[in-house]
């Protein structure tokens, strides 16, 4: 039988279509995409847990830190959809990576996306024990339900319940993820509208704590200082972060090396919109003080949308806790899409053990690989919630280290893997020499300034391993443990190091659209 009689019996019974990886095309649209994208970054889940670290470094300049965030991260974005285009696949960094600079460098950049999965994992699974108790406290009007979150033990408890949940969706493939995803999300933008208009409305009302909109609000240069800037724009960049997901189920989307990476870049620009127009709201409505609802209060910088629900949404405020929660729900479940989908990869490639390689056979999903993501997640958070006082801080700090290293690696490799085509059109020099190549320089500039600063324990929460911050112990020493882990690899897979899985400046995987 010919392969064309082959493939047009698989359509006429509906045999699945498969990747070389044993995923299954064609699953996913171009909206279903970008709502699995916007999900991953979480909106509500960063907005509450991001605004006031960030104000507390760079003041009322939100809107711009987060313009300015959103610059490098669309250069980059713009590099991935060149790179998915020529070789859409799974792993991306990992292979991409490989593809341009050689395995060494292409293990670390894929270890650099699993640390940061796991570090964000973790912290989502946090926020969402806090606003599980806080929405439970709401429902049955018994406050001191909220306070059971910070019982340890019974917070590292329900933690584990939630990650064992977002696992078990996971396993189920990316079609019953998109149906999650749906609800989710529309349920956490729906309410975020809400609590903007709100907002906006108790301000006009003359609220107590209320301050006037500024344009030097959106003035970068307002910032005191670089290193100042730096904590800021890295604490944006954390916020756009998740968009290569998209990039990450190219292999399981219909026309995957076009849809992909234009998913990408839409998710980048509908949450930017997101982000201006809510910091806005927040900055007016609750201001910049100490004490209260102000958002350099350190007893509400962790969740402040737990401080201004009730003063905005008044007895809605229930609906924003649960908003949050979804965002958190939503965001751990997709976000085990790219690790589980990268140790599929690394081991597709024999850049792990062959187990990670394997496939559900009715699923189509990497099972394995998903739940060694969700072990390390929750054993990372258990560990984190017994070492710091303030667990959350710290990984969103060091979160922001790890998305500029394997950002910024992943875009010096597309410049560097299509040297010889990048200045044969100026379409090519601008998407695969000038974007990435600035985005990428822009990342690592950051991450460097950011390293040094978090030497300083002061730089985060004031928790120390031995006089060193804790943001600079996680950050830096998980790529330090990439290292050692990689050599530890290296002699038991030396296949894939010699270069002989995945050669350097040659076509991977030939995905089927």
């Amino acid at each position: 039988m010919s392969s064309t009689q082959v493939r047009t019996s698989a359509q006429k019974y509906g045999v699945q279509k498969l990747s070389g990886k044993g995923l299954k095309t064609g699953q996913l649209g171009l909206l279903a995409v970008v709502v699995i994208g916007m999900s991953t970054i979480a909106p509500a889940y960063v907005l509450t847990s991001t605004l006031g670290p960030t104000v507390q470094s760079i003041g009322v300049h939100l809107p711009a830190i987060f313009i300015v965030g959103f610059i490098p991260m669309f250069l980059v974005a713009l590099g991935y959809r060149e790179l998915n285009a020529d070789t859409p696949d799974s792993g991306t960094t990992f292979t991409w990576v490989t593809k341009a600079f050689g395995p060494y460098l292409g293990w670390i950049g894929g270890w650099g996306l699993l640390a940061a999965n796991i570090i964000v994992l973790s912290n989502l699974a946090g926020v969402a024990v806090d606003f599980f108790y806080l929405f439970l406290a709401q429902l049955t009007g018994q406050e001191a339900i909220a306070d059971l979150a910070g019982i340890r033990w019974l917070n590292i408890l329900t933690c584990l319940v939630f990650v064992a949940a977002a696992v078990w969706v996971s396993c189920r493939g990316v079609k019953t993820t998109k149906a999650v995803q749906y609800a989710l999300v529309g349920l956490q933008v729906g309410v975020l509208g809400w609590f903007v208009i709100a907002a906006f409305s108790r301000i006009n009302q003359g609220a107590a704590s209320a301050v006037e909109f500024s344009w030097e609000w959106f003035n970068p240069f307002g910032i005191d200082s670089f290193s100042a800037f730096a904590v800021g724009l890295s604490l944006s960049i954390f916020a756009f972060w998740g968009w290569d997901v998209c990039l990450t189920v190219s292999e399981e989307t219909h026309n995957g090396k076009r849809t992909a990476g234009l998913a990408a870049a839409v998710t980048a620009v509908v949450v930017l919109g997101i982000y201006l127009v809510g910091a806005i709201a927040t900055v007016m409505f609750a201001g910049v003080g100490t004490d209260g609802v102000g958002l350099n209060n350190p007893d509400i910088s962790e969740n402040v949308f737990s401080a201004l629900a009730a003063p905005v949404m008044g007895p809605f405020a229930i609906l924003l806790s649960l908003a949050v929660l979804s965002s958190c729900a939503a965001s751990l479940q997709s976000t085990f899409v790219s690790p589980a989908r990268s140790l599929l990869a690394m081991g597709y490639y024999k850049a792990l053990p062959d187990r990670f390689a394997t496939v559900h056979p009715t699923f189509r999903s990497p099972v394995f690989a998903t739940i060694v993501a969700g072990l390390i997640s929750a054993g990372f958070y258990s560990l984190m919630r017994i070492i710091s006082d303030n667990v959350l801080n710290d990984t969103i700090m060091a979160l922001g280290l790890m998305i500029c290293f394997y950002y910024g690696l992943t875009a010096l490799a597309c410049v560097w893997y299509f040297r010889h085509s990048a200045f044969s059109s100026a379409r090519n020099l601008l998407f695969r020499f000038v974007a990435p190549l600035l985005g990428g320089l822009g990342l690592i500039v950051v991450f460097l300034q950011t390293a040094i600063d978090s030497w300083d324990p002061a730089f985060g929460s004031g928790s120390e391993v031995f006089g060193v911050g804790l943001v600079f112990v996680i950050g830096v020493g998980i790529i330090a443990l990439g290292i050692v882990v990689m050599l530890l690899v290296r002699r038991t897979h030396p296949a894939f190091f010699r270069g002989e899985t995945l050669r350097r400046d040659t076509p991977a995987l030939e995905v089927a659209e």
